[in-house]
């Protein structure tokens, strides 16, 4: 029995499809898994966040009833400025830092993009 041209031709392109659909497979298992890790790596900065937040909140609240506490007597609203001034600070270098965080932070998805961009180019190449 003789294979056809035809039947030979069939067969590579279902072959071709069939490794088209494994490698999308692949590639939608890495997306799903990046996506995953970025919704766990969101949800615990933001715990963690609000955590810190809300500590250093009350820390800081304390530390400046007990400087205003302690200078009563004598310069009180200095001390309350001071206190205040420091708050403001704090917050400043937050911002600042909260927004350096933010600009360095990897591109949603880069493992994925990266890997496609491979298989773009290697196709590209076999062409």
């Amino acid at each position: 029995m003789f294979s056809t041209p035809a039947s030979g031709l069939l067969r590579s392109l279902r072959h071709l499809l069939a490794t088209l659909v494994e490698l999308a497979q692949t590639r939608f298992e890495l997306l799903t898994t990046e996506v995953q890790e970025e919704i766990h790596r969101a949800a615990a900065l933001l715990i963690w966040g609000f955590i810190a937040l809300l500590s250093a909140g009350i820390g800081i609240f304390f530390v400046g009833i007990t400087i205003i506490v302690a200078f009563w007597d004598t310069h009180r609203l200095y001390a309350a400025f001071a206190v205040t001034g420091g708050v403001f600070g704090i917050a400043l270098i937050a911002l600042i830092v909260l927004s350096t965080r933010i600009r360095s932070r990897p591109r949603l998805l880069h493992a994925t993009r990266s890997e496609l961009e491979k298989d773009r180019e290697r196709l590209s190449a076999r062409s």
